[in-house]
């Protein structure tokens, strides 16, 4: 497109992706100045912002995905001291109407950015945030490797010869896992022989992730103690539990305007709904799952432990409230309480 350039606030779009961006650039009053492609690199980030640049001083970027795709080019324009928003993808019926393409996303990203209507901070993957849910994603890949392991052993004891269902029935995974890996199984029926060279294999690979969960908690527990001490310090919330809550939040908790949106964010904010004559209130559906998880581990770890979570319970359900929105208010009580303590210590 050809562009007649001009010394003024520049506002930028981008739809981002795995190999290439495609950047948007808007005049103060929403003109459309540009649309062009960049690769998804450190050089290619640099041509993009000297692109915009171009066309006057670049105030404001909307970007797409910043926590994915658009985290790398994110990093670089906020270092470059250019404001950078995060965008959703557009409408459903503007991609009804127009269809879609990259350069309308683009530009969509770049209007939404330019209006007002995206204002949210871009997350970040720079600080010690980052360096957890990194160690949390391993974590979290080793453990569904070792449950899986787990339950095709299980399955195996249960439909295998009766003495080993008598000799590995309630057995913990730990236990289970090493027993197994200690069977030396000597020929004799061919079932029961290959059965049990199954399950020595089985119980020896459950063992490998096992060891990797306990070296991942060794990295992360140090990481989330120097960073969230507060959150360690209340009840019921662990290494585990804090780092999840942490990963929601990001490196950058100060983007979360209030108490309030993390609460939404984390999924235990009552939206009043109508429909007819009936006006009631529902659970909104969004947010984050593994942020509201770890609430819902909180709660029930009070449940089970603290004093004054059970009386609160027991007189709750007394008034008539149903558990659902018992639990709900808890997770909304530990939401509240969780909220100062996201950012790190000063100094």
């Amino acid at each position: 497109m050809t562009i007649v350039k001009d010394a003024r606030a520049i506002t930028g779009g981008v739809d981002t992706h795995a190999d290439t961006h495609v950047a948007a650039a808007l005049d103060p009053i929403g003109g459309l100045l540009g649309v062009q492609e960049f690769p998804a690199t450190a050089a290619g980030y640099a041509r993009l912002l000297g692109w915009l640049g171009g066309f006057g001083t670049v105030c404001l970027v909307g970007i797409e995905g910043t926590g994915s795709y658009g985290a790398g080019l994110a990093r670089h324009i906020t270092t470059a001291g250019v404001q950078v928003v995060e965008v959703d993808r557009s409408d459903r019926q503007d991609r009804r109407r127009q269809g879609k393409s990259d350069p309308f996303d683009a530009v969509s990203a770049a209007r939404a950015a330019l209006s007002g209507r995206a204002r949210g901070a871009s997350k970040g993957r720079d600080g010690a945030v980052e360096a957890i849910r990194a160690l949390m994603v391993a974590k979290r890949s080793a453990a569904g490797e070792r449950t899986q392991t787990i339950n095709q052993a299980r399955a195996l004891i249960v439909t295998g010869p009766e003495d080993l269902r008598a000799r590995f029935t309630g057995h913990t995974v730990a236990a289970l896992a090493a027993e197994l890996a200690s069977l030396r199984p000597r020929p004799g029926s061919t079932v029961g022989y290959a059965t049990r060279i199954a399950l020595r294999e089985l119980g020896r690979r459950a063992q490998f992730p096992g060891a990797q969960l306990e070296r991942r908690d060794e990295l992360i527990r140090p990481l989330v103690a120097a960073h969230a001490p507060g959150l360690l310090a209340r009840h019921g919330i662990g290494a585990h539990t804090a780092a999840l809550l942490l990963i929601a939040a990001g490196d950058h908790p100060e983007r979360l305007r209030s108490e309030a949106a993390w609460a939404h964010l984390c999924g235990v904010t009552p939206i009043p709904a109508s429909s007819g004559k009936t006006v009631r209130h529902r659970l909104n559906p969004g947010g984050d799952r593994q942020a509201n998880h770890a609430l819902w581990r909180i709660v029930f770890t009070r449940i089970g432990s603290d004093p004054a979570t059970r009386a609160y319970v027991d007189r709750r359900t007394k008034e008539g409230l149903p558990k659902k929105e018992i639990i709900r208010c808890l997770k909304r009580y530990a939401a509240r309480e969780a909220y100062p303590c996201l950012r790190p210590p000063a100094g």
